[in-house]
């Protein structure tokens, strides 16, 4: 296999593996209720569906993050999660219960979840001290999510939801080839060393806090957004279009994160951005029938995920030493995506019911951004980097 022979060549195939991941999430995170529905579940059993899916990032990443902090191991837990990623994926192909498609998600996303927790480590690493160039690199991430929620949404007005396993199939094989060339350069763990004990301090604690509440506020936007606009009167193309206008913003935001994060910190920056996202999610509950509320919404994308995920990438790397960043951001995910993402896409199935709660989702959203954005008051200022 073809292995970089310079810093430049892995990271442009870094590149492509956020290209291919988040691709994944483009074609997944928006229609994947729509193909539930489909296939005949209703609101509250797609919600505990998503929230199965969210729920194996609480266990999932920290497993392999233990793995890849003891091993040094890293890239190769890349290859082996995408690689068992897409072989548990062909279980999508049969329409089964709701309990096969239970055990479906649970699968394939326990191997998934090896997978971005140590992209970002090996990113940030190979960057060294170059971290400015990290959002030009993720940026890639959200192209590959732009093109599939476009072209997703077209595909699936022509052909129907049942597009979508196809799609996803193709994407699983793009990004285990992106992933096997990468260098199985295993990080120097000093087996000697006495690893000190994972302290929760109030920072970490009213971080992770914070973040689990954000990602509880972002239930009702992974699992029903789509659905939402269709309920509104949009089509599953017009959606995707929404969705990409979304993440085109949070592209530019992830340019000038890194400028931001310099002059303003963390702790600030997260305040404005959750705060932006709490009106964001009120502009969905009252203004989705108008196109201008509509596509605000949808720029303070940038603040609700490019923002906040540059700060808390940067937080759990300098709050972590090297022998802890695998556990740091896995820890990050499992309670945010995971944990959060869980209970509120759960909790916004239940609210949702047979759409007639759709509005009460969304203020339930921007009622635990409220909340979130009130958390990060309580996080000390940094003190001095980690090495």
């Amino acid at each position: 296999m073809f292995q970089p022979k310079s810093t430049e060549q892995q990271l442009r195939w870094l590149c492509a593996c956020y290209f291919f991941f988040f691709s994944i999430l483009g074609i997944m995170v928006p229609y994947l209720g729509v193909f539930f529905d489909s296939r005949g579940f209703d609101a509250q059993e797609i919600g505990l569906l998503l929230a199965i899916l969210m729920a194996t990032r609480i266990i999932a990443p920290n497993l392999w993050a233990i793995v890849a902090d003891r091993t040094g191991m890293r890239s190769e837990l890349i290859k082996i999660g995408a690689g068992a990623a897409a072989i548990s994926y062909l279980t999508f192909f049969y329409d089964g219960s709701l309990t096969y498609l239970a055990i479906s998600l649970a699968v394939y996303t326990f191997f998934w979840n090896a997978i971005l927790a140590q992209l970002e480590v090996i990113t940030l690493e190979t960057l060294g001290d170059d971290t400015n160039r990290y959002g030009a690199i993720r940026s890639w991430g959200s192209i590959g999510y732009i093109v599939l929620v476009i072209s997703g949404g077209f595909a699936i007005d022509h052909f129907g939801p049942q597009i979508l396993p196809y799609i996803g199939m193709m994407l699983f094989i793009g990004m285990l080839v992106s992933a096997l060339p990468l260098p199985s350069n295993r990080a120097v763990v000093d087996k000697t060393q006495k690893r000190k004990p994972l302290v929760f301090d109030r920072a970490l604690i009213w971080f992770l806090i914070s973040a689990m509440l954000l990602q509880m506020s972002a239930g009702p936007f992974y699992g029903f957004f789509v659905l939402y606009l269709k309920q509104a009167g949009y089509t599953e193309a017009t959606a995707g279009i929404f969705v990409a206008l979304g993440v085109m913003a949070e592209i530019v935001m992830f340019m000038y994160a890194p400028k931001l994060l310099g002059r303003f910190g963390v702790n600030l920056l997260l305040v404005v951005s959750i705060g932006l996202t709490a009106v964001r999610w009120l502009l969905l509950a009252y203004g989705v029938e108008n196109i201008v509320y509509l596509s605000i919404s949808q720029l303070l994308h940038a603040f609700t995920f490019g923002l906040t995920h540059a700060a808390s990438i940067q937080f759990i790397h300098k709050h972590f030493d090297i022998n802890r960043r695998s556990q740091g951001q896995a820890l990050y995910a499992s309670l945010s995506f995971g944990v959060g993402g869980a209970i509120g896409t759960w909790l916004c199935g239940i609210i949702w019911g047979d759409g007639s709660g759709a509005v009460s989702t969304w203020i339930f959203a921007a009622a635990c951004a409220f909340l979130s954005m009130l958390a990060v008051f309580f996080i000390p200022k940094p003190k001095a980097t980690v090495a």
